[in-house]
């Protein structure tokens, strides 16, 4: 298939722009990039779709998700609200995700799934929980990600919060998840890794455990205090120190959040070039502070962005980042558009390549075929330059128009031509009703 006539934005390393440009695909990967002209020439027996001058950039990336949460829509807890993120994980995320069966898990999946699709998100990187449903939850989960035509990464979060009974389980379903993708056609749009929750509700023995079956990690640090003051009783070292010395750092691991943390941690995140994922929207709404990212950036650190489970809107994600930087520093000078689009489009990028064969998140010959079309005409001049103010300040989610993944088109049009919306969002309102009971009991 060759898409035309469309202003092409590229995201290689110069942001470049083509305002007359064309993506050729075979399969599910992208074979040529350039001008309308030279494509329809060179392809001359090509299925064609006109791009009616329509933005065409690749689908967004999240790195750090957590489709199990999708059911925390709505959710009303009575009585006094949680005072601080170890309340919130108390009275909400850890009952919710005991109380979800596996049915419900591949409904929280779905339902985010037709969010990510509509906001043009075709990479998820998720970390799941649904501690009295581990067994097969990865599968469930793989389910919907197949069915939908997307591409992602996952995990169980292991924990000992339940128990070593539970704690077993999750390190199982790691393995047995990772085991069973080697050799599956499935594997080019679905990894693994493997997934840990937090310093403060793993024991060492639990962390020699994870560390004997994989070398890449997927794991929360420092996003409370109480992360690094647990750390600190247990081994007298802050969080990232902590998993650091048992080898969770390293070049494939993300850890999210990083609020918590110093600048000797910092620099052993940058020696062992591990990956941070910045989630804004969460941190905000959990009250729990403004990671540094302003001088995780200067130290060239891969800080990438997530959504902690948020909407699957990235440039909604990208806008709040920046504005929570200036606010925070109360310097309008902080961070800035250039900055937002390095995370969440460069590092991302480079982040999802340790998971899958091909480059995804970039038009370029021999990447994945992962695009997205955005109605979005722009007002004043775009060029490479200011590319990034105008996704900050002018590019919505809402703007997209059409989602490509793996070279399957996902929706036209705003239409959803994988994964039919009502139905989904019909059972999982039943799901949601039924976990919401065993949650009460």
């Amino acid at each position: 298939m060759l898409i035309h006539n469309a202003t092409v934005i590229t995201f290689d390393d110069s942001n470049s722009i083509l305002p007359d440009g064309g993506v050729y695909l075979r399969g599910d990967e992208i074979v040529a990039v350039g001008e309308s002209r030279t494509l329809l020439d060179s392809y001359p027996d090509a299925e064609r779709w006109d791009a009616q001058g329509k933005l065409l950039m690749p689908g967004m990336i999240c790195a750090h998700t957590h489709f199990y949460g999708a059911f925390a829509r709505g959710m009303y807890i009575p009585g006094e609200p949680a005072k601080d993120f170890p309340e919130i994980l108390q009275k909400l995320w850890w009952p919710l995700d005991r109380s979800l069966d596996l049915g419900g898990v591949q409904s929280s999946a779905e339902v985010c799934l037709v969010d990510a699709i509509r906001n043009g998100t075709t990479t998820l990187i998720d970390h799941h929980a649904s501690q009295n449903a581990i067994d097969g939850s990865l599968d469930a989960i793989a389910e919907a990600v197949e069915a939908s035509g997307l591409r992602s990464a996952l995990c169980y979060e292991v924990t000992d919060r339940d128990g070593p009974a539970a704690a077993q389980a999750g390190i199982r379903e790691n393995i047995r998840f990772a085991a069973a993708l080697r050799g599956s056609p499935l594997a080019e749009r679905v990894a693994a890794t493997f997934g840990l929750h937090a310093s403060m509700t793993l024991s060492d023995e639990t962390l020699e455990a994870c560390r004997a079956e994989s070398d890449r990690f997927h794991v929360h640090a420092a996003e409370h205090q109480a992360d690094a003051w647990d750390s600190l009783s247990r081994s007298g070292k802050r969080t990232v120190e902590r998993l650091h010395s048992f080898g969770i750092t390293g070049a494939e691991s993300i850890l999210a959040h990083c609020i918590h943390i110093d600048a000797w941690e910092m620099a052993l995140l940058k020696e062992s070039g591990t990956y941070v994922s910045h989630q804004p929207r969460s941190n905000m709404n959990n009250a729990v502070g403004a990671a540094n990212v302003p001088a995780m950036l200067r130290g060239e650190m891969p800080v990438c962005l997530g959504n902690d489970g948020f909407s699957n809107d990235m440039f909604a994600e990208m806008k709040v980042t920046d504005h929570l930087h200036k606010v925070n520093s109360g310097d309008p000078r902080t961070l800035g558009a250039d900055k937002v689009v390095e995370m969440a489009v460069h590092n991302n990028r480079r982040l999802a390549d340790a998971f899958f064969e091909k480059p995804v998140g970039i038009l370029a010959s021999g990447a994945f075929a992962d695009l997205i079309l955005l109605d979005y005409y722009p007002t004043t001049p775009l060029h490479s330059d200011n590319l990034p103010w105008h996704i900050l300040f002018g590019i919505s989610g809402g703007h997209v128009h059409s989602t490509i993944c793996h070279g399957q088109t996902l929706m036209r049009d705003r239409e959803l031509l994988t994964l039919d919306e009502a139905v989904i969002a019909a059972r999982s309102r039943e799901r949601a009703q039924e976990t919401w009971e065993r949650f009460w009991q």
